[in-house]
């Protein structure tokens, strides 16, 4: 696999060409190029003044089809808060445009109306200033470009996609031998080199998950995962994680449609699977690990609670009685939109069912039940 660059990234090509040049081998992992092409401070692509999700950008997420989702989550999260004796303080990481957290700032004011914390964890300063431009002076909110900043947390930290995003390094099984698949670039070309995987980090992350990998099979290996899920920790002392993405169980990664693994670009709204293409200008994501984002947690201190269909999370936080208690028989009406936005949310072809939400705990002995029966 191979692209030639565009003159559009040439200062994203030009860096990438000293990081191989100057990399043993003159090759660098899967996991180097994406953390360049995604997070390069002036070049990485979340870092620069660009529009990337909705209609004009490359992506969309759940919070952009409609603020139904910020909405519910808020009422779930005042009611758990409440049941739970938890302090009602949200932590959002990643918030991109800002417009899951207005919603949610929206439905506390409207229907809830006590004191609320609200933080977003944001390391890129385009998504910082949108968020600034759109929530403030209405709302009130703190923003911190890392979770270092953060120690002693007590509350609920959210995420909505945000572990597909991590770098992740690629390997591939060919004759028995597990190798991993490196970036080099030749004649101002990228291209893929196959080496014997030695990486330690990666093997543990194989042995520690009981992963296994089908002959000719590729696959995404998130090490960031861990770093991600311990910095987590670190910032928390007592409350709730819930992380909302994508992804498979152990399982589901060995059937045969995932045998070329799903590290995919999304560039305009197609997904590009050749991710080497527009470095520094399209999203790139790949799905997560959901089996390790358990077991790591519960080896840094966050124990799981649930795993749930991001369909029946909803469903479970009451998303039918918004259905219940709204009706227009004007197709064209907002209240309308609004309920065929509720319906895509929940039914089994919609965006929700590629989604999972897991929750995890410290400091806490809480049981599902104590989440979603009040």
């Amino acid at each position: 696999m191979s692209i030639e660059l565009n003159r559009k990234g040439a200062n994203m090509i030009t860096y990438l060409s000293g990081l191989i040049s100057n990399s043993p081998n003159k090759l660098i992992s899967y996991a180097e190029f994406i953390s360049a092409a995604l997070y390069h401070p002036k070049l990485g692509y979340y870092m620069k003044n660009k529009e990337k999700i909705g209609r004009r950008g490359d992506f969309i997420t759940t919070s952009n089809i409609s603020d139904v989702y910020g909405r519910m989550v808020a009422k779930w999260v005042s009611r758990v808060c409440e049941k739970n004796d938890l302090s009602p303080v949200f932590c959002e990481i990643g918030a991109g445009n800002g417009r899951f957290a207005k919603a949610f700032l929206q439905e506390w004011e409207d229907s809830i109306n006590s004191p609320l914390q609200y933080l977003i964890v944001e390391s890129s300063p385009f998504h910082r200033k949108l968020q600034t431009d759109l929530l403030i002076p209405d709302y009130s909110i703190v923003q911190v470009a890392s979770l270092e900043e953060i120690r002693g947390f007590e509350g609920i930290v959210f995420s909505n996609e945000l572990f597909d995003a991590l770098p992740v390094h690629v390997i591939e099984k060919e004759n028995g031998q597990l190798f991993e698949v490196m970036v080099g670039m030749k004649n101002d070309v990228l291209l893929e080199e196959k080496v014997p995987l030695t990486n330690p980090d990666i093997l543990t992350f194989l042995q520690e998950g009981n992963i296994k990998v089908n002959e000719k099979q590729r696959m995404e290996i998130p090490l960031s995962m861990g770093r991600m899920l311990q910095k987590i920790s670190d910032a928390l002392t007592k409350g709730i994680v819930v992380t909302a993405d994508y992804g498979y169980t152990n399982e589901e990664w060995l059937e045969p449609q995932r045998a070329k693994g799903s590290l995919r670009g999304y560039n305009q709204h197609k997904m590009v699977d050749d991710v080497l293409q527009y470095p520094g200008e399209m999203d790139i994501t790949s799905h997560i690990h959901f089996d390790y984002l358990l077991q790591k947690g519960e080896q840094v201190d966050l124990k799981g609670l649930t795993k749930l269909r991001q369909d029946e999370f909803l469903l479970k936080v009451g998303i039918l009685k918004e259905l219940e208690a709204h009706f227009d028989a004007n197709p064209f009406s907002e209240v309308s939109k609004r309920n065929r936005a509720i319906r895509s949310l929940i039914m089994p072809s919609g965006i929700s069912s590629y989604f999972h939400v897991v929750i995890q705990q410290k400091g806490l002995t809480l049981k599902e039940l104590d989440l979603f029966e009040y």
